[in-house]
């Protein structure tokens, strides 16, 4: 029997010399998550306009009761000027600030279960975010602002911006590894998430973590990225990768390598007790990046 090879499916060298095994997101998916991305958008600016068109009626309504017009049509300018100033840092952070937190996704990906991952296996960093969502202007909001302000008009400004949109929309469509400009400029691609909870996984093999108990100190040493890596190893289960794993860990904190059948509790139990540290220290408001962090 032929096994099938799945074409979206990459193999991931993460700095620690791990292989991990991903699968691209297919192009229906991110589309999906970018229209559910763009609805939530609409929504919160929608739910703005109406609380700033209550805000302008009760402006009105004093401006009736006292003739103060010049004061009136300022605070309504304001208004105006701050429902441009929302529109556009929504439209401009809204994808960063979620790309950013600790699961690398924006609502749509996740219900789409897709994440932003690093094409070199390093840390998703600031300015890699940054840099993919900035061209997202270029790529889709400028063309279409312009195919808008352009109707009616026949001097082929409307042609123009709806060729360069229709580049970088199919762009996608030519590259391999399903890459928007973006993704080129940043070196990051989407990724499927595994849709088999890992908590699920270590709730079933809790009486195997029972002995070991990590302390504050040893579970310092290591930060969401760490966390990531570790999460992925578990769910492949591979013998190799989860020993050279565990040794570093060992190494890093100062405990004896386990050997054996005891990686597999020692990883779990570690997971286990850093992912309830960290998730810990982001309720109270810290976040611990990665081990530089």
């Amino acid at each position: 029997m032929v096994e099938r090879i799945d074409p979206r499916r990459r193999i991931l060298i993460t700095p620690e010399g791990l292989a991990l095994p991903f699968t691209l997101a297919s192009r229906g998916s991110r589309f999906v998550a970018l229209l559910i991305d763009l609805i939530c958008m609409g929504l919160v600016l929608f739910l703005a306009l109406l609380a700033l068109g209550q805000m302008a009626g009760g402006l009105t309504k004093i401006e009736a009761g006292t003739r103060g017009h010049d004061a009136t049509g300022h605070a309504l300018q304001a208004l105006v000027a701050f429902w441009i100033i929302l529109a556009f840092l929504i439209r401009n952070a809204w994808f960063i600030a979620f790309e950013l937190g600790p699961r690398g996704a924006t609502p749509g990906k996740r219900i789409m279960r897709l994440r932003i991952a690093t094409r070199d296996g390093a840390r998703l960093t600031p300015e890699k975010v940054i840099a993919r969502n900035l061209l997202r202007d270029i790529e889709i909001f400028l063309p279409i602002s312009m195919v808008i302000s352009a109707m009616g008009e026949s001097d082929g400004t409307g042609w123009i911006a709806a060729g360069w949109f229709l580049i970088f929309a199919l762009l996608p469509l030519f590259s391999r590894d399903r890459l928007r400009a973006g993704d080129l400029v940043a070196g990051t691609w989407v990724v499927e998430r595994p849709r088999k909870a890992l908590a699920r996984v270590l709730t079933a093999r809790d009486g195997e973590t029972e002995g070991y108990r990590f302390r504050d100190g040893d579970l310092a040493v290591y930060g969401e990225y760490e966390l990531q890596r570790l999460e992925e190893v578990l769910r492949l289960r591979k013998p190799d990768a989860m020993a050279l794993v565990a040794q570093t860990i060992a190494e890093k904190i100062g405990w004896s390598a386990p050997q054996g059948e005891d990686v597999g509790p020692f990883l779990d139990a570690y997971y286990a007790q850093l992912r309830a540290r960290l998730e810990g220290g982001m309720r109270m408001g810290r976040r611990k990046a990665d081990k530089h962090g």
